[in-house]
């Protein structure tokens, strides 16, 4: 009994003085900026705000946590002066001394212990949250055009961001967006120009950067194009 009273009483005294330290986790000071040192919240970019919500409210959970094991000391070492130490509150049996040399703040014996289930509760803003541009399901078997392509589809006509935000090197400022560079609807950017599918058969030849780009690899090598001649339905029939 005295081992575990000086157990409790060394713990109690670390928890009061880690409390003392960091002001009950910042808890004290009226808001989050106070914490980090800001006044205004004006000239934050929302990520910084983010990351500055996320630590409150870990801050917010950590004070509770220790609280509650600052109770539980509390409540062995007034079991110990009424001389109920040991004895289980509910059913009023001994427990066991091992239980009590692992968990010398227990005031219960394992039956009746109230943590026999791991809490699921979860934060009350998960049940708003939902994956990146909304609910889809991506094909693995297949590309296909899915929500992210279809941001990007829409980013080239214009977002919030600006030229000095994206960090990959760019050619035109229609592709001045982030992940400009990800193929759309492809896998290869060979497959945007191929003059036939897998099954041989003749698909259409879309100019864009990448055939630019391909056309001028091989301009630079001296190199003729696998591709060949156009089929005539790509040619022009005031040129042909």
């Amino acid at each position: 009994m005295q081992t575990l009273r000086e157990r409790l009483l060394q713990e109690k005294q670390q928890i009061v003085q880690r409390l003392k330290q960091n002001d009950h986790f910042g808890l004290i000071r009226a808001s989050a900026h106070d914490s980090v040192g800001e006044l205004s919240n004006y000239d934050n970019h929302p990520a910084d705000s983010g990351t500055e919500l996320y630590e409150r409210e870990k801050d917010i959970a950590l004070n509770e946590h220790t609280k509650r094991e600052l109770h539980d000391i509390e409540r062995a070492l007034q079991a110990m002066k009424d001389g109920t130490y040991g004895i289980c509150e509910v059913c009023g049996k001994a427990i066991p001394v091992e239980r009590l040399e692992a968990i010398p703040t227990t005031t219960f014996c394992k039956e009746h212990s109230p943590d026999q289930v791991v809490s699921q509760q979860r934060p009350i803003e998960e049940s708003v949250l939902s994956p990146p541009f909304g609910e889809f399901v991506v094909h693995k078997e297949a590309e296909t055009f899915d929500a992210e392509d279809s941001w990007q589809k829409v980013a080239r006509f214009g977002t919030s961001e600006t030229p000095s935000d994206v960090q990959e090197d760019t050619v035109h400022y229609d592709r001045m967006y982030i992940d400009a560079g990800e193929q759309i609807g492809y896998v290869e950017p060979f497959e945007t120009f191929a003059a036939t599918d897998l099954y041989g058969t003749g698909v259409t030849i879309y100019p864009n950067i990448v055939h630019e780009q391909y056309e001028q690899v091989l301009d630079d090598e001296q190199l003729m194009s696998p591709l060949g001649d156009l089929p005539a339905y790509e040619k022009d029939p005031y040129t042909s």
